[in-house]
Formats: C-alpha cells, sequence, structure tokens
C-alpha cells in the first residue's frame, strides 16, 4: 500500500512536471527571455528529483512487500502439502509439484506485488494526465483518447491467445522438471542399464514442446508492443494536426500544444502498461489455476473434529476387524485383521510380499485411514486423537533408510525438535553408531548428502536407529529395517534394534525370519489377513538350504524348537 501511494505521487509530480514545460516554452523559449527560464526550471528541477525519490521508495516497498508475499504463500502451499499422505506425494510427479511450489509461485507473485500496483498507478498517471489535458484542451483531449477503445481490443486478442499457450508452458514445464528429478534421483539405475542417450532424448522432446511454446508467447508478446506503438503513433500525428490547427486559430499556445503531446507519452505509457497487465493476468491466472489445484485437494488424513491430543501413551495397539482397500485394487489389502499387542511386546509381522505387512505400519501411523474397522492405541481410535500427538508416540525406521542432506548430528536430532549434543551421542552409541561417526572426517559435524551418500547401508540403517531412539517414542515401527543388507550386517544390527526395541511396543515387519527370533510373538499374514500367530522361537532359525519344493529363489529354515521351520522366504 505505501508502495502505491509513493508511485502515485511520483505520477502527480510528472503532471506538474508537464505544466512546467509548457511554462517554460511559453514564458522562455517563446519570448527569447532567459530570464524568465529560472523560475519554472527550478521548480521542475526540484519536482524531478522529488519524483525519484517516489519512484525509489514505491519500487523498493513493492519489491519487498511481493517478496512477503511469495514466502508466505510458498510456506502456505508447501505446509498444506505437508498434510497429505506419504501415498498422495508418491502418486504426483515430484518435479511437477516442484514447479508448481516456484515456478507457478513465481508468476502469481509478479501479478500481485507488481501488476496490482501498476494498475492502481497506471490508473492515476491516466487520471492526473487526462485532467491536465482537458484543462489544455478539450477537444484535442477527446479526439486524442478515441484510441482507447483500441488498446482494449487489441489487448484482448492478445491476452486470449497468450493465456491459453501460458497454460501449455506451465504443464510442460512441470513435466520437465518432473523428468529432471526423476533422473537425477535415479541416477545408477539410468547409467546401470546404459538408458543416458534415452533420457536424454527423452528430456529434448520435453524441451522442444516447451521452446515451442515459450517461442510463441515471445512472437505474441514481441508483436504486441510494435502493434501498440503504431496505434499510438497514429494518434500523436493526428493530435498535432489539429494542435497545429488551434496554434493557427490562436486558441492554443505553441507551449501548450508541446505540452500535450508530452501529456499523450505519459497516458499511452500507462495504457500500454495496463494492457500488458492484461497479458500478465494471463500467466498468472494458468499458474494460480495450478496453485489452487493443490489448495482445494482435501488433506487426508486429517484431524476430525473435536480430535484430542494425547499424552505419553503406555502403548497398547488393537487392530478391531480391519480392512483396507488401495483405489483401484482388485482386492483389500487387508481383510477382517483383528489383532492385539500389549504394551511393551515385541511382534513380528512376517508374509510374502503383497500379503498387507506395511499397510498396517501405514494405518498405524495414520497415514491412511481404514475403510471398516477400527485401529486403537491405549484403547482410543486413532482418528480421535491430533495427527501431531499421534506420530509424538510412534518412532519410525523404514526399510529404505532416509536422510538429509546435513550433518549426522542433524539427522540423528531430527527425531526430537529438542535434542542436544549429549543426546545425540547417547543416542548413536546405543545405535552402535558412534565410532564409525567419530571415524568420519569431521565427526558429528560431517556433511552427509541426500540418502547417506558416503555411508554404507548399515551405516545409514544405525543412523536411522539413533534417530527412532531420541525420539523416546513408546511405539515403535520397524519397517523391513535389515532389508537389502548382508548378513554380517545384519548381525550387528541385531543388538542395536533389541536396545530400540527394550521398553517399547514394537512392531517388527520383516521377511528375514533371523528378526523374528527377537520378537514375543510372530504373525504370519497371507492375502490379507493374519494366517497364523506363532509364538516366541527358543533359538535363533539358521538358513540351511535352497529347496526345490520351495518357490523359486525360496530358502527354507530350521532351528531347534523353531515352529516356523519350513517356512518359506520370499526371494
Amino acid at each position: 500500500m505505501a508502495g502505491a501511494l509513493l508511485l502515485i505521487c511520483s505520477a502527480a509530480c510528472d503532471s506538474v512536471a508537464v505544466s512546467m514545460f509548457s511554462t517554460v516554452v511559453d514564458s522562455a523559449l517563446g519570448a527569447g527571455d532567459l530570464t524568465a527560464l529560472w523560475t519554472p526550471a527550478t521548480w521542475w528541477a526540484g519536482v524531478a528529483v522529488l519524483s525519484g525519490v517516489f519512484v525509489f521508495g514505491g519500487e523498493y516497498l513493492t519489491a519487498r512487500s511481493g517478496e512477503r508475499f511469495l514466502l508466505r504463500l510458498r510456506t502456505r502451499v508447501f505446509g498444506h502439502l505437508q498434510r497429505f499422505s506419504p501415498d498422495f506425494v508418491e502418486r504426483r510427479r515430484h518435479g511437477d509439484l516442484l514447479a508448481r511450489l516456484t515456478d507457478d509461485l513465481d508468476t502469481v507473485e509478479r501479478f500481485v506485488s507488481s501488476g496490482l500496483v501498476h494498475v492502481v498507478t497506471s490508473l492515476f498517471s491516466v487520471i492526473f494526465f487526462t485532467c491536465y489535458a482537458l484543462y489544455l484542451s478539450w477537444e484535442l483531449a477527446l479526439a486524442a483518447f478515441v484510441i482507447a477503445p483500441l488498446f482494449a481490443v487489441i489487448t484482448r486478442q492478445f491476452a486470449r491467445r497468450i493465456n491459453d499457450r501460458s497454460r501449455e508452458q506451465r504443464a510442460l514445464n512441470g513435466e520437465l522438471t518432473a523428468i529432471l528429478g526423476e533422473d537425477l534421483a535415479n541416477a545408477a539405475v539410468v547409467q546401470a542399464y546404459n538408458r543416458q542417450q534415452s533420457e536424454e532424448r527423452r528430456l529434448y522432446a520435453a524441451g522442444v514442446r516447451l521452446l515451442k511454446t515459450n517461442v510463441a508467447i515471445s512472437r505474441l508478446s514481441a508483436l504486441y508492443s510494435p502493434v501498440v506503438h503504431l496505434a499510438e503513433t497514429v494518434c500523436v500525428l493526428g493530435v498535432i494536426a489539429l494542435g497545429t490547427w488551434e496554434v493557427a486559430a490562436g486558441r492554443l499556445t505553441l507551449g501548450g500544444v508541446l505540452a500535450f503531446a508530452a501529456i499523450l507519452s505519459f497516458v499511452y505509457g500507462p495504457l500500454q502498461q495496463l494492457g500488458q497487465l492484461r497479458v500478465m493476468v494471463s500467466a498468472a491466472t494458468t499458474g494460480s489455476e495450478r496453485i489452487v489445484e493443490l489448495l482445494d485437494e482435501l488433506p487426508s488424513p486429517a484431524d476430525l473434529p473435536g480430535a484430542r491430543p494425547l499424552g505419553r501413551a503406555e502403548g497398547q495397539l488393537r487392530l478391531r476387524s480391519v480392512t483396507f482397500r488401495y483405489p483401484g485394487a482388485r482386492r483389500p489389502a487387508l481383510d477382517q485383521v483383528t489383532t492385539e499387542i500389549r504394551p511393551g511386546e515385541l511382534v513380528a509381522i512376517t508374509g510374502a510380499s503383497g500379503a498387507g505387512k506395511s499397510t498396517v505400519t501405514k494405518l498405524l501411523l495414520r497415514f491412511l485411514d481404514p475403510d471398516r474397522g477400527a485401529v486403537e492405541l491405549d484403547g482410543v481410535d486413532l482418528r480421535a486423537l491430533t495427527l501431531e500427538s499421534l506420530r509424538r508416540n510412534v518412532a519410525l525406521v523404514q526399510q529404505r533408510t532416509l536422510l538429509f542432506h546435513g550433518t549426522v548430528r542433524d539427522n540423528i536430532a531430527y527425531g526430537a525438535v529438542t535434542t542436544g549434543h549429549r543426546e545425540v551421542v547417547h543416542a548413536a552409541m546405543a545405535a552402535d553408531a558412534h565410532q564409525f561417526i567419530i571415524a568420519l572426517p569431521n565427526g558429528y559435524d560431517t556433511i552427509i548428502g541426500e540418502h547417506g551418500h558416503g555411508l554404507s547401508g548399515g551405516q545409514c540403517q544405525r543412523i536411522a536407529i539413533a534417530r527412532a531412539m531420541v525420539a523416546n517414542a513408546p511405539v515403535l515401527v520397524l519397517d523391513e529395517p535389515t532389508a537389502s543388507l548382508d548378513d554380517t550386517t545384519v548381525e550387528r544390527l541385531l543388538v542395536p534394534l533389541r536396545r530400540l526395541a527394550s521398553g517399547r511396543t514394537t512392531l517388527l515387519i520383516t521377511h528375514d525370519l533371523r528378526l523374528t527370533a527377537i520378537a514375543n510373538r510372530v504373525l504370519v499374514m497371507a492375502d490379507g489377513h493374519v494366517a497364523e500367530r506363532l509364538p516366541a522361537a527358543s533359538s535363533p532359525p539358521q538358513p540351511i538350504h535352497a529347496d526345490r519344493g520351495a518357490s523359486p529363489g525360496g530358502v527354507r529354515w530350521s532351528g531347534a524348537g523353531d515352529p516356523r521351520a519350513g517356512f518359506p522366504m520370499s526371494p
């Protein structure tokens, strides 16, 4: 608002400067009197300085308010996106989401900050100079403003075409960003299968489509200014012709005609800006449509009306006749599953891929809600609890260790908002990570890349275990914590996992039957049901041989007193 007011004051100064110009022409140039120049020239210079101050302040305040608006808008959209379940984010192309949070927001910001301010200042400029033009000669003023409807017609035709192209441009930009994001995330796969050239061709094809769209927009934008300038020139020449007639008739001075010509440049400039604003609106409309599309999506799951916060839970978990089907799936991932896990108990869930094991973890963290039945914590339906308090009571260690670009300390401390160095070191020692961390170049201050670049799989997993220890949640979910790790690494992780699970209600999802040896109970899932409920093994199972009777690649396990002997592990 302040920036707009300053720019309006600048437009008023410009109108005063034109008046000084008319005075100089009539009093000094027309009469050939040098002494008559100094007073209006001094006023003119003073007004120019004042106008410059107003322009500087207005442009600066406008830019600052625009950046603040962009920051608030981006934060709001990102915060809204953060409320969606991981499944929602995984279904969308990440590059397209990034484009909406960057490029699309930029187009909206440019319109809201600078665009709207220019609307106000341009309108006031037109008003100021129109009034002065009418004061000088209403006949010339009416003749000059006949062109105004022509500006509207030209602008409307160009804006409609640019709007169509801008919508296509935003979609193609999202596609291009998505391709780049996918290729960078999957660089190892691309190189391993020698698909670099095919990926380059895919990127090039998308780039060509974007290039053609951008060139079309540039062509329309480049053509707009000359067409408008031609219309301005025709009008100015007509006004000068009429002005010559007025001077000859003695109804207008030479200074008045020249001032009127100057007024036209000040009037047609803002009119042209208003026309260009229509083009800016077209681009901003396309960007805002993509942003609104995200904001219109209702986060699910979300806090229900009346949801209450949960303090520190005791850790009693219960699934009551839980049924869940993924959208588009032919059969339920879980079908009438009922089970209970007592506080402090470690229960392993195993079974073939697609049996519904990981779906249980998503329901427990309320990444998903059951279609029927209920998941309860301490006897309370999870849907009756706030998401923030629920997830504060549940720690997660996933199959794919997710680390952030930052220091080792930051990645471990991510498990809790207020975590000091002592707690980080204590958790790392308990996770058997302290020794390899202090051996890193900068110890706990060593920067690690995304996904733990520079660390082994076992080291990344131990950092994830330390992060879960820092969280100190009463409920623990271990989702395939040893997948893709070698036998030696798995054996080394058993002790940290036992420490982590100690005193916590733990749900262990695993294909690795060695891990089930640390469980109090084992649930074997098949086709969305709990097929078997097994007690703890009296001794850890050991792999003995590949069995021809097992499924291809299957391994049979055996061990003294092990009731699960002969259960095939999925390849």
